[in-house]
């Protein structure tokens, strides 16, 4: 039976380079967690969270699914904020898509893939809300736009729930944001201002 040991084997001797470098990093980990921002990203193994920011754990309280989608009725995705919001008190939510995501592309491709279709039409339907976006665009254009369109109905998704709308009501300090990574340079792109109230997500 393989038991993966190289992977044990590496978790050992990162454990030894932080310990190395701060000898009560995880006994301080260990007692609290009090990260200021929730990260909702897509679930592609070139996306990793804290390396892209360069936090080391206990900073990003993180939840991810294929495309970065935020759904009214998935309890995962709704638990994850509701938790964040209310309980861990973050003070920033990121939605972050990324170019050449993998089920934007599924989205696009106009194939079946089974199960995952389901989940693929939540992009559909931002691909159906934007069509006039996508006049004129060739096929790699309209890839990035969909992936970038993507981010900001996510964004508007999120400012829409019970927990963010109840945040902002009772006076909670909350921004929400919007961006997209670039894994063919590692850069990070916001893709429009923080949004703070619910009024700044009427206005848009």
């Amino acid at each position: 039976m393989k038991t993966l040991k190289h992977l044990f084997d590496n978790n050992r001797e990162w454990a030894d380079a932080i310990k190395k470098e701060d000898p009560e990093f995880f006994s301080s980990l260990a007692k609290q967690q009090n990260p200021e921002y929730l990260w909702i990203g897509c679930s592609d193994s070139r996306v990793p969270a804290n390396e892209i920011i360069k936090l080391p754990p206990g900073e990003v309280f993180v939840h991810r699914n294929i495309a970065n989608v935020i759904v009214h009725t998935d309890l995962n995705c709704l638990s994850v904020i509701q938790f964040a919001v209310d309980v861990l008190k973050v003070k920033h939510i990121i939605i972050c898509g990324h170019y050449g995501c993998s089920g934007i592309k599924a989205a696009l491709d106009d194939k079946k893939h089974g199960l995952i279709d389901n989940w693929l039409r939540h992009v559909e339907d931002v691909i159906r809300f934007n069509e006039e976006s996508f006049v004129g665009l060739n096929s790699d254009e309209k890839f990035n736009q969909l992936c970038e369109l993507n981010v900001k109905e996510q964004v508007k998704n999120i400012c829409n729930t019970t927990m963010v709308k109840n945040a902002w009501e009772n006076g909670q300090e909350l921004s929400i944001h919007g961006w997209i990574y670039n894994i063919e340079d590692g850069i990070l792109n916001e893709l429009e201002p923080c949004i703070t109230s619910l009024e700044e997500v009427n206005i848009k």
